[in-house]
């Protein structure tokens, strides 16, 4: 066989090990397929361990922060939008990291759906190229979606909750006064203006800064909600990540 050949260096003379022999009999087969499904597994899990670890990350700061800013009014609004700041980047690596466990899940689950299941109860519509499929992913992997779909995924998942917090102490900690140390009183009878100005954060005016949380939760918001289809794995069945 081809593949069991040896082959010889031009210079050295030496021979390089024959390559791995490929499986020939059904029982070879279905060892290689139980050992490919363990190792995909591993490597899911491991992905899957990386994005709780971030998520763990990201409400460790969202509390740390709100004991930080509601405790005192000594420490400054600008608290809650550093974390706000942290959070998005925590999301950023997440959403990296959950493209990274769609591409092996989605092995996993593509020979789950279109082996073992038919080991289990066959049935005459499955798709027969799903064998060509994983071995163009295994010679050329890709991430299978974007980075704009990873992260509205994690921000319905978890992360829209985390900025909705965010949100709320926000709001309490500038319109409470004995929350503010040095800040201008509201007065009923014109709340804007002194809200307006009890949200300027050092040389940054309070209109730039309300207009930068509308415009950042306005994004949040579109992104969490957004249309789209149940593209993959997301379009067999209903748990997922």
């Amino acid at each position: 066989m081809g593949g069991q050949r040896d082959e010889e260096l031009p210079e050295s003379g030496l021979r390089l090990p024959p390559n791995p022999v490929l499986p020939v009999t059904p029982g070879e087969t279905i060892t290689v397929l139980v050992h490919f499904h363990r190792a995909e597994i591993g490597r899911m899990t491991g992905w899957r361990d990386r994005i709780d670890l971030t998520s763990n990350w990201a409400i460790t700061v969202v509390a740390g922060m709100l004991s930080v800013s509601l405790s005192t009014p000594a420490a400054h609004h600008g608290v809650l939008l550093f974390a706000m700041v942290l959070v998005m980047l925590l999301l950023s690596i997440e959403a990296r990291r959950y493209r990274f466990f769609d591409v092996y899940r989605t092995r996993v689950r593509r020979l789950e759906r279109h082996y073992y299941a038919q080991v289990f109860a066959p049935r005459p519509d499955v798709d027969a190229d799903w064998g060509e499929r994983m071995a163009a992913d295994l010679r050329e992997p890709r991430f299978l979606i974007s980075r704009r779909t990873a992260m509205s995924r994690r921000l319905r998942r978890n992360y829209f909750w985390m900025f909705l917090v965010l949100l709320a102490a926000w709001v309490l900690k500038i319109s409470s006064s004995w929350l503010l140390q040095d800040s201008v009183l509201v007065d009923p009878a014109r709340p804007v203006p002194d809200l307006v100005q009890n949200l300027a954060l050092g040389p940054v005016p309070g209109w730039l800064v309300l207009a930068g949380v509308g415009t950042f939760y306005g994004w949040v918001v579109y992104a969490t909600f957004r249309p789209s289809a149940k593209l993959g794995e997301l379009a067999h069945g209903d748990v997922h990540v």
